[in-house]
């Protein structure tokens, strides 16, 4: 607010009417940038964000892994279904192999990883909560979180500077949203839903029935642009990873449509 209004003034100085405009635009970009949101990124930006992404999802997912105290051929399969998803190469597949067996490793500390994110992605909200959001879904692939896996995922959470109150959200709407996997854009209009089914929507879209349909459509477009294929990419998430983003946005879909068929109909 303060960019906006100091640039405005000064364009008008400057330039009159006009530059009090081009002005307030170049101060409101300023602004965004500040509260770490969309400040271009460079190139070379982009590769170390998506270096340090891939290096924690991958290495988290092996500390998560170990935490209940042994890595089961499941929590393997999982780490190896997310790989095949990501269509990595040859090379690529090695090194996250490597990390994952380096955060199941005894001497692996959480808090230096994520001071290293941190360091690198603390400025950009967004993809703090991608990275929170990747890991509880990834970590409740077999059905739940273990109580030792969500004290890992809480300690990344405050690290991250999420409220223990936040993070249990997060895991609501994962949860919830997770019913939608698969369900396609479509399924919502084959027949009436079903109060759980309605439940499972709203809490996915992270509100509940008392919400007025414009605050609903309200959270539902910004869970749209939180997930965004092309905003992630230009924030740096790797590209490899898309792929989680755009099966979340399916599911939010899906339970947003849900929800207006139902409010609806008579």
């Amino acid at each position: 607010m303060f960019g906006k209004l100091i640039a405005g003034s000064l364009g008008f100085m400057a330039a009159g009417p006009f530059g009090a405009v081009l002005g307030m635009y170049v101060g409101h970009q300023f602004d965004r940038g500040l509260g770490g949101f969309a400040r271009p990124v460079s190139i070379a930006e982009q590769a170390r964000i998506s270096e340090a992404f891939f290096e924690t999802v991958f290495s988290l997912l092996g500390n998560v892994a170990k935490a209940d105290g042994r890595v089961s051929s499941i929590e393997v399969s999982q780490a190896e279904s997310l790989m095949a998803k990501m269509n990595l190469d040859p090379i690529a597949r090695r090194r996250a192999i490597d990390l994952f067996k380096e955060g199941s490793g005894a001497n692996f500390s959480v808090d230096d990883v994520m001071q290293r994110f941190m360091l690198v992605c603390g400025r950009n909200n967004n993809l703090k909560q991608q990275l929170l959001n990747c890991l509880i879904s990834l970590g409740m692939a077999d059905g739940d979180l273990h109580i030792n896996e969500q004290d890992v995922l809480r300690k990344v959470a405050s690290h991250l500077g999420f409220s223990s109150a936040l993070f249990d959200k997060f895991i609501q709407m994962i949860k919830a949203q997770s019913q939608f996997r698969g369900s396609g854009s479509g399924s919502a209009g084959q027949s009436r839903p079903s109060q759980d089914q309605l439940t499972d929507a709203y809490q996915a879209l992270g509100v509940s029935a008392s919400n007025s349909s414009g605050e609903i459509k309200k959270a539902y477009r910004k869970l749209m642009s939180q997930n965004h294929p092309d905003k992630l990419i230009g924030q740096g998430m790797p590209e490899d990873m898309i792929s989680l983003a755009t099966q979340k946005t399916q599911e939010i879909q899906v339970a947003y449509d849900l929800i207006v068929k139902q409010r609806k109909e008579p």
